[in-house]
């Protein structure tokens, strides 16, 4: 298989992991009803690290000491993005976190080039830009207020984009399997939320079917699949088009909203979707070839 064909199937994989994501704003919302922040995140990594590393027993075995040490690294980036994510939701409207942490995709390509001291393609800036617009129209009011979880959620973009960067360059090294390292991820930040959960909090169980539910679907979805799916498709890919395809979260997270609470969107924040959409195409297709084939052939 080309590269070119497994940076595709990567990207593809990377928006289903974004629309799990999209849901999960909301799905942690209704959770924080019954459980604290830390008791969530918990619940979410340790369960998650559970069933997956019970169903794929075989391909835990193994596992060699850079593998851990990178798992181990990348931990502590995915506590702080998601103990900023969840504390921010509680000062925040689900709407503005959003947006917020979106903005991970102006922040990736600005630590990629002081960390790897690599300049990403060019037009990625435009369409970041392009893709800001878009989440702004779907999701900022007219008083473009920053509370104090506004604050928290933008540092979580700020965290956000160091993770992608040096999971993309942990992944794509010969002596580390991704495969378990997306899952040994999930263990160690699961440990770290849990050690924090009994020091800062009470932790409970969850009192209604709702709220397990939701809680399921965090572990098995937005945390199991998402992490390892990310892990293994940033071998093929790199770390600002991830940034750019995760613009499309708040698409899903209001697209969420309106399945499953009726919630009705502005007439500029459709107009922020199709922004969106159009941005992921336009990452996708190679303009400059396509424009040139065309000239070839007149």
């Amino acid at each position: 298989m080309k590269r070119d064909k497994k940076a595709f199937y990567a990207d593809m994989a990377l928006v289903m992991v974004t629309m799990a994501w999209g849901m999960s704003n909301m799905l942690m919302d209704l959770c924080l009803e019954e459980l604290e922040p830390m008791t969530l995140n918990a619940y979410r990594f340790l369960g998650a690290f559970v069933l997956i590393a019970a169903v794929m027993f075989k391909k835990m075995r193994n596992v060699n000491r850079e593998t851990v040490k990178a798992s181990a690294i990348l931990s502590v980036l995915i506590f702080a993005v998601y103990a900023l994510n969840t504390y921010g939701l509680q000062y925040t409207s689900v709407s503005n976190a959003g947006f917020l942490i979106a903005m991970s995709v102006l922040f990736t390509p600005i630590v990629s080039i002081f960390v790897t001291k690599k300049m990403p393609e060019k037009k990625l800036f435009f369409i970041a830009a392009a893709c800001t617009v878009g989440i702004g129209l779907m999701t900022l009011d007219s008083q473009m207020r920053m509370a104090f979880g506004d604050i928290l959620c933008l540092l979580c973009a700020v965290v956000c984009g160091f993770y992608l960067v040096f999971n993309e360059i942990f992944v794509k090294r010969d002596e580390i399997d991704a495969f378990q390292a997306g899952v040994l991820e999930l263990g160690f930040a699961g440990i770290w939320f849990a050690i924090s959960a009994f020091v800062l909090e009470t932790p409970v169980l969850p009192q209604s079917g709702k709220i397990w539910g939701c809680l399921l679907f965090l572990m098995l979805f937005s945390t199991g699949f998402a992490f390892i799916a990310q892990s293994v498709a940033q071998q093929y890919t790199d770390a600002s088009r991830v940034g750019v395809i995760y613009t499309l979260e708040p698409v899903f997270s209001r697209l969420a909203a309106r399945l499953v609470l009726g919630e009705m969107l502005i007439p500029r924040a459709y107009v922020g979707e199709v922004i969106l959409v159009v941005s992921m195409i336009a990452m996708e297709l190679d303009l400059g070839k396509l424009f040139i084939r065309k000239t070839d052939q007149k």
